[in-house]
């Protein structure tokens, strides 16, 4: 039954590491997330498994960014073991647990294979679709009242007068203003979208419990500005990302919304340079090093650029426009300030 099968998985979760380093050994750890090639185990970095319960979910949850798939330890045990009968899956899980096998007249919950359905990112593409170019509209009142003035090569971003907003699963939806931003892979293929729900006026955020949320697949993906050749800028947010454009408005950049993504950004293939943008506090630190490890093993130069605040918004709109050039001039390569940075009269 379905009930069955959600505890086992559920009890599967709370040891979510240690069914990954078992039946998913090619992989490692990296972050919050177990990384591998696929649920079959082949060695890679495409396919992420959630460790620990957290706002994006419960542990054990996975998804491969390359092939769409998603599910959970039970489709994992399955596939890794290329078992075709669920009943065999049941009774290998069993054996991980220590559980006592199942009655071999009980009834057996039914499990199809692990979903390779498109939906969420048709969904966000839908969306993207139905949302119209930001000029004019409350978007860049909100961005410009964020001090954001340099809103060049910002196609990633569009405004949706009516996104809807439901506040819990069981809540009514309500229609509001948005700004709606393309999640991409790197072949410029959408593959999910973050929507940050607006005041009427564009003078601020929604004044709703979660204003920001993203929908698709967004694991190696980005909200992208400008096309990456030899060198880029990657951080969390869009904000963050777009208030150093306003000095830097020749270097491409990615957004990638949250820390535990940007720790796992793909990167293209002719990338030499990489400026991590850090936000200060506990979870950027842990994307910065982890960002920084991964980008130094693929051969990689990695420059931190640290804020003086809590991230380079903050520092905008506190300090203002040269004195967030001054600080992010003293800690840019050399050969890069003239390539890319916008020097004051």
């Amino acid at each position: 039954m379905a009930d069955a099968a959600h505890e086992l998985s559920r009890q599967l979760g709370r040891q979510a590491e240690a069914v990954c380093r078992h039946y998913l050994s090619a992989g490692r750890r990296q972050g919050q997330y177990w990384q591998v090639g696929d649920v079959r185990n082949t060695p890679g970095r495409s396919m992420f498994v959630r460790l620990s319960d957290s706002l994006k979910g419960p542990a054990g949850k996975w998804t491969d960014a390359a092939t769409g798939e998603y599910g959970d330890l039970l489709d994992v045990i399955r596939e890794s073991r290329s078992l075709s009968n669920f009943t065999d899956v049941v009774a290998e899980a069993q054996a991980f647990l220590r559980l006592p096998p199942t009655s071999p007249d009980a009834e057996v919950p039914h499990r199809t294979k692990p979903s390779s359905s498109r939906d969420p990112v048709i969904s966000a593409r839908r969306l993207f679709a139905a949302a119209q170019p930001i000029s004019g509209t409350i978007v860049e009142t909100y961005l410009r009242n964020r001090g954001i003035t340099a809103l060049h090569e910002t196609g990633s971003l569009r405004f949706h007068p009516r996104c809807y907003y439901r506040a819990d699963a069981q809540g009514p939806t309500h229609p509001l203003p948005a700004m709606i931003a393309g999640v991409t892979d790197l072949r410029g293929r959408t593959m999910g979208v973050h929507r940050t729900w607006l005041a009427p006026d564009g003078s601020d955020k929604a004044a709703i419990a979660t204003p920001r949320r993203a929908m698709g697949h967004l694991l190696e993906h980005a909200v992208r500005f400008g096309r990456t050749d030899d060198a880029m800028a990657a951080g969390e947010g869009i904000e963050t990302i777009l208030s150093l454009r306003s000095v830097l408005p020749n270097l491409p950049m990615a957004a990638a919304l949250s820390a535990a993504h940007l720790a796992a950004i793909a990167f293209p293939p002719r990338l030499r340079r990489l400026y991590v943008v850090r936000d200060i506090d506990p979870a950027g630190d842990r994307a910065r090093d982890s960002l920084i490890a991964r980008a130094n093993s693929a051969g990689v130069e990695a420059i931190e650029l640290s804020p003086t605040l809590g991230d380079f918004n903050e520092d905008l709109r506190a300090f203002g426009l040269d004195a967030l050039r001054a600080e992010l001039r003293c800690q840019f390569a050399p050969e890069d300030v003239s390539r890319f940075m916008m020097l004051s009269p």
